[in-house]
């Protein structure tokens, strides 16, 4: 790998101090590489255009923390490039390097010494009033959520045409196994091997004592429809795709997941499996 790219925060990387001395490391280990600067905000007028990254790229650099990587998974999925992250962040389950190792990892990285995973994404798209919006890809995960008043929403859960449950709490969370580590996670769902292909459906804070995660094939449709739990039927909810797009949908809307057509691809270097990365991260909480 010799062309090279990176997409940095700039409130993660202060006067790009990394991102620049990274940039000349690379020229002058014989490779090419540009750069963009991310405003780090989760708004449709931060995503990186897809002519803003040229052609021929081997690999993309992320610098910043999870949520940076996410958002540039979402932006550069026409180009379909790899990409690695390096943690300017707290926890960051998705990026692999510190800048520490980014040095080293840049010299492993031109030798060909990694690996590529392919993680799956979710194609979601909302449904108002009958009409079908446009669809976006998650990387993490797709969350139908309350919004505005404390108050209850009821999700009417269907997973291939049929009926399955109906969740009445704060919201559901509908992740692919990457994300399992993210929202996933803090709702009390399961945690799953990010290279393993299936849809994980977690209830927020669910009004019930015996709701529980349910796990379904990656090959699987879910369709969440807004119910009712007030006889003047106004609740609403809000869809959040990876944190972002937030569209507001009323009762008898709904929303349409499934597996989305292309992956994400990782690269790797390291030797430790997910489960050692898990617990390092976790003991970093304790």
């Amino acid at each position: 790998m010799k062309h090279f790219f990176i997409i940095t925060n700039s409130y993660k990387d202060k006067n790009l101090r990394l991102t620049r001395s990274m940039k000349d490391y690379i020229e002058t280990k014989g490779g090419f590489c540009g750069f963009y600067v991310s405003r780090g905000e989760e708004n449709d007028s931060d995503c990186i255009r897809p002519e803003v990254l040229p052609d021929g790229l081997d690999l993309i650099f992320v610098i910043g923390g999870d949520g940076t990587l996410i958002r540039a998974a979402r932006d550069t999925a026409p180009k379909n490039v790899p990409l690695i992250g390096v943690n300017l962040g707290t926890l960051g389950y998705l990026c692999e390097l510190e800048e520490t190792t980014v040095f080293d990892a840049i010299d492993q990285i031109m030798d060909g010494q990694f690996v590529l995973e392919a993680r799956m994404r979710l194609s979601g798209q909302p449904v108002r009033a009958g009409k079908y919006l446009v669809s976006q890809t998650a990387l993490n995960d797709i969350v139908i959520h309350r919004s505005g008043a404390l108050q209850l929403v009821s999700l009417v859960l269907y997973v291939n045409g049929q009926y399955l449950h109906t969740f009445e709490g704060d919201g559901v969370i509908v992740s692919t196994p990457t994300g399992s580590t993210g929202y996933n996670l803090s709702a009390g769902g399961p945690i799953v091997d990010p290279k393993a292909r299936m849809i994980l459906i977690t209830p927020i804070n669910s009004h019930t004592l015996n709701s529980k995660s349910i796990v379904i094939g990656a090959e699987d449709e879910v369709m969440v429809e807004i119910g009712s739990r007030r006889c003047e039927g106004d609740e609403q909810v809000l869809v959040s795709i990876d944190g972002d797009y937030n569209t507001c949908l009323d009762v008898g809307d709904q929303v349409v997941v499934h597996q989305a057509q292309e992956d994400c691809r990782i690269l790797k270097l390291g030797k430790l499996s997910f489960l050692e990365i898990l617990r390092k991260k976790m003991q970093s909480y304790d």
